[in-house]
């Protein structure tokens, strides 16, 4: 009798472990496909969550697009690639090829695609390899010229410029009635940079200029480049002239952008340096303002432009067919005409690279037409090393510390002098964490950062936002800034307070579906990530609707009691309504503060991840 009662209970587990064995494989083979139809891109800035992202998900209904948070550095796409890999398509704003050298081998040459035959030959030749190969593709221009107050020029019957001569001697009058000419926010790194460049951008653009832009960002280059020795003296001599004819000095190095645009509306500064879309700024408070470009001393009219970010995507792509027909339909639209409007600020003309792109200039811009249309949109060059050198140099010769035959040469030297020594180790994580979102248990990364950070908070339920994170958690040893990296990297805030079950149910159920001026998800990889407590989700035709709320495995119950933190940016969680029973304190120090304060005591241990979200 025992052995029959032994028998059949052997049978029963048997019957058991077989099927969680099925359930276990049907689970893998669903995570796998789910991850075999997902594409993922990483943008370097949360503002492309508001318009754009959505918009491309809305265009690829049969493609899965999972968005991540990246980072405006490629010393972070560095790292993802030494330690597991890239994302499927990646895009970063400070740019350069020569600090993009390390991943050439590791990003698609796209050079044959229609979307690379689109692009202007002007603009094109910037992101062309010395062998022809191209992995970098602009998306619409940021165009940086003169921000210029046209009643001022009108009030002291001061002729507008039309050309360099012009323009000093614009500068020249102004000084007389007591209104400053010219200045801009030279304490910015980028500001002494563009100033530098865009007065020289007509020789930059020649022959002599590619050649030398392209030796410097060979990324087949092992050793150090410097400066060429037929542009880049006369660059700064151009440089210099101007500091001299617009009265720079060191009060102007302090100046910031709230500065500059106190004196420009109070009447106290023609122009500046600035972003066309100051233009439609000051329009809308009533300043007549126009928009102009650099003019360089040969008489030619050029814009500085910046591409609000580059496009790559990673090789590995093409081992897949099927996803690198996916990857390209995403980065076709990614391009499109429609996406590039959903990049660019409200009233700002859209200036694309491309030639499938029409210019529709408004008003705004009109002084600037012949210049667009003749291509003078010069594309910065913008490594690592040229944004603090230029702040160095640049910022020297506006003291009067250097000359230009000086600025030339500190700026030649510093480019040549070898990396320093690497960072800290500061977080040796042993484990690997995919960020891929998947309906049954949700992201595992983001649960890790999650749980962690609910345990730095003290907190009984932490709820995040869908970009609050950065990606995977890598099975890597990070430096400080690395694990920085880890948290979204703009302004990321945490708000607490204290509420009942029934007050946490609604809080999720707002994250989850969305409200006016949050945070709205759009696809299920942008829904919000909890830890303490599980959610279930439906989603609909119309998005997603919050089913259920559970911790330890029971419901949520009205008159339960928590402590909520809740990590947002500003903007969407101050638009969060609450009753007067509910205050969100928010912390005097950014997430992303707190985050690295953590990892740098050195004793930082990362939480396992959970099981949080069922999409059904």
């Amino acid at each position: 009798m025992k052995k029959k009662k032994w028998n059949k209970l052997v049978s029963v587990l048997l019957v058991m472990v077989t099927v969680m064995s099925l359930l276990s494989g049907c689970g893998r083979k669903s995570t796998e496909k789910e991850d075999a139809e997902t594409i993922t891109v990483y943008l370097w800035s949360t503002n492309l969550y508001e318009k754009y992202a959505p918009y491309i998900q809305e265009q690829l209904p049969d493609i899965n697009v999972e968005f991540v948070v990246g980072n405006n550095d490629l010393d972070f796409y560095k790292f993802l690639d030494e330690n597991g890999g890239l994302p499927d398509i990646i895009t970063c704003c400070r740019f350069s090829l020569h600090d993009a050298s390390p991943l050439k081998d590791s990003l698609m040459d796209l050079s044959t695609t229609n979307a690379a035959g689109a692009v202007y030959d002007t603009y094109l030749s910037n992101f062309r390899n010395e062998d022809g190969s191209v992995n970098w593709l602009p998306v619409c221009a940021d165009a940086h010229g003169f921000v210029v107050n046209k009643d001022l020029f009108e009030k002291y019957d001061i002729p507008l410029p039309t050309d360099y001569e012009s323009f000093v001697s614009a500068c020249q009058a102004f000084d007389k009635v007591g209104v400053r000419g010219f200045t801009a926010d030279y304490s910015y790194d980028y500001t002494c940079m563009e100033t530098l460049q865009g007065l020289s951008a007509s020789e930059l653009s020649s022959v002599d200029g590619r050649k030398w832009r392209t030796i410097y960002s060979d990324p087949d280059n092992t050793k150090r480049e410097g400066l060429d020795s037929t542009v880049w003296p006369e660059a700064f001599e151009r440089m210099e002239q101007f500091i001299q004819d617009t009265g720079l000095s060191q009060d102007d190095l302090d100046m910031n952008y709230d500065d500059v645009v106190e004196m420009y509306k109070s009447g106290k500064l023609a122009m500046y340096f600035g972003s066309s879309a100051g233009v439609k700024m000051f329009q809308d408070q009533g300043i007549n303002t126009t928009f102009l470009p650099f003019f360089q001393q040969n008489g030619e009219k050029w814009l500085m432009t910046t591409p609000y970010f580059q496009i790559a995507l990673n090789r590995d792509l093409t081992k897949d067919e099927t996803r690198r027909q996916k990857a390209m339909k995403v980065l076709n639209t990614m391009l499109s005409e429609d996406a590039q409007n959903r990049i660019i600020y409200d009233g700002q003309d859209l200036l694309s690279y491309s030639q499938d792109v029409d210019f529709r200039l408004t008003e705004y811009l009109k002084d600037v037409k012949p210049v667009i249309e003749e291509n003078h949109m010069y594309i910065r060059i913008a490594s690592n090393d040229f944004f603090s050198v230029s702040k160095d140099v640049v910022s020297k010769m506006i003291s009067g510390e250097y000359d230009a035959g000086q600025a030339y040469q500190s700026f030649n030297s510093q480019l040549l002098e070898e990396e320093t020594a690497s960072e800290d180790i500061v977080l040796d994580s042993q484990k690997s964490y995919s960020n891929r979102f998947h309906s049954s248990g949700g992201n595992a990364a983001y649960s890790v950062m999650a749980n962690t950070l609910r345990g730095i908070y003290g907190t009984d339920v932490l709820l995040a936002t869908g970009n609050s994170f950065t990606g995977n958690v890598l099975k890597a040893e990070y430096t400080e800034k690395m694990a920085g990296s880890m948290i979204m990297p703009n302004s990321l805030s945490a708000y607490s307070c204290r509420i009942s079950g029934a007050e946490l149910t609604e809080l999720v159920r707002n994250f989850v579906e969305g409200y006016q001026g949050g945070f709205i998800p759009f696809n299920r990889g942008s829904l919000p990530v909890v830890s303490g407590i599980s959610v279930e989700v439906k989603e609909t035709d119309d998005g997603y609707t919050l089913s259920n709320v559970t911790k330890d495995g029971k419901k949520v119950q009205d008159n339960d009691t928590f402590t909520v933190t809740c990590l947002a940016i500003p903007k969407h969680m101050e638009a969060y309504l609450t009753d007067e029973n509910i205050v969100f304190e928010g912390e005097d120090t950014f997430v992303k503060d707190t985050w690295t304060a953590y990892v740098s005591g050195g004793n930082a241990v990362l939480a396992e991840p959970e099981d949080y979200i069922t999409l059904r």
